[in-house]
């Protein structure tokens, strides 16, 4: 891999044309209870991770509050965050490390999408926030019927209630 210098103007390092990195995608949740703010907070400081590592940011997208496929940490929905970046295995050690060591980062996952991604030629796109799923109360579930509804042959009167059969009705 081919490393050439790299100039900071303004927090975010330009590289130089051939200077070579890998590209990365990280997807992490956040809890679904955490302000805007706070989450936009994260957000840059994960970004200055990346630059402060020599890496570039390609995009941040902002997946909104969704629900999980499965409880995680006692949560069934999150903010999901995913951030595509440039940069060696060093700058992705340091972003896992900070997200392992943010409390109100839940969970992550980072794959290697590329090798060998020309940093200069690399255009940086625009952030992009999604609305997310709307809020959906948990369904509650039915009461079971007593005896399975089946005890008195499963009749019922207007009411909703239970009716007796006499015995040459069945």
């Amino acid at each position: 891999m081919q490393q050439t210098e790299t100039q900071t103007t303004g927090g975010a390092p330009q590289h130089a044309p051939g200077t070579k990195l890998r590209e990365y995608e990280t997807i992490f949740l956040v809890k679904p209870d955490l302000a805007e703010d706070l989450v936009d907070k994260i957000v840059e400081r994960m970004r200055g991770i990346v630059h402060r590592d020599g890496g570039k940011v390609i995009k941040v997208e902002n997946w909104g509050k969704k629900k999980t496929a499965y409880e995680v940490k006692k949560n069934l929905r999150a903010i999901f965050i995913r951030f595509l970046y440039l940069g060696g295995t060093r700058a992705v050690a340091e972003f896992e490390r900070n997200l392992r060591m943010t409390d109100d980062v839940m969970k992550y996952q980072s794959l290697k999408i590329a090798d060998d991604v020309d940093a200069s030629a690399r255009a940086v796109e625009a952030d992009v926030k999604l609305p997310g799923d709307p809020e959906m109360p948990e369904r509650a579930g039915r009461e079971p019927e007593p005896f399975g509804g089946q005890e008195f042959g499963g009749r019922r009167d207007e009411l909703g209630d239970d009716v007796e059969l006499p015995p040459e009705a069945e």
